[in-house]
């Protein structure tokens, strides 16, 4: 067996062993709360760009209307000579189009933060850890002779009956 030292061979007593898994598992604990932490701040920010995409299209939309479709509709008459009306309606259609391109990446960017699984793969991974842990059993140990276990079989069942030595 190594001890944390470095010496091979060392032996630690139960107090120890018990005192270095507790530490080891605390810092396991740890661990994953700071991960389900990073992973949901990872999350908070892709659906706050999100939610600022459908702001800034919502904002394109509105205010720049106005003076974009004016600007339009007079350059689109100018260079082509149509009715006044069609050329409004032809600036308007490009504003939608502008909008709905801005729209469409919020919509990108809210479905990622949805699909993100920080906490739930964070408590997967725990559950996981202490699935692996409910497994582990102990090393055999040298059975000392003042250490007996007496096994007697009666009509409920088993009882062990162990000495304290």
């Amino acid at each position: 067996m190594s001890s944390p030292d470095g010496h091979v061979g060392a032996e630690r007593s139960l107090g120890q062993l018990v005192a270095t898994a507790t530490g080891e598992m605390s810092a396991l604990v740890h661990d994953e709360i700071a991960l389900a932490k990073a992973q949901l701040r990872q999350d908070v920010k892709r659906g706050a760009i999100g939610g600022g995409a459908f702001a800034a299209a919502g904002t394109v939309l509105i205010f720049s209307l106005p003076m974009l479709s004016f600007a339009l509709a007079y350059g689109i008459r100018t260079w082509s000579g149509w009715n006044l009306a069609v050329c409004f309606l032809l600036s308007f259609a490009a504003n939608v189009l502008v909008a709905g391109a801005l729209a469409l990446i919020g919509v990108v960017f809210a479905k990622k933060a949805k699909k993100g699984k920080g906490p739930q793969k964070v408590a997967a991974s725990a559950k996981e850890t202490a699935a692996v842990l409910g497994n582990v059993k102990p090393h055999p140990r040298a059975v000392s002779p003042a250490a007996t276990v007496d096994v007697r079989v009666g009509e409920t069942g088993a009882t062990v009956a162990r000495s304290s030595s």
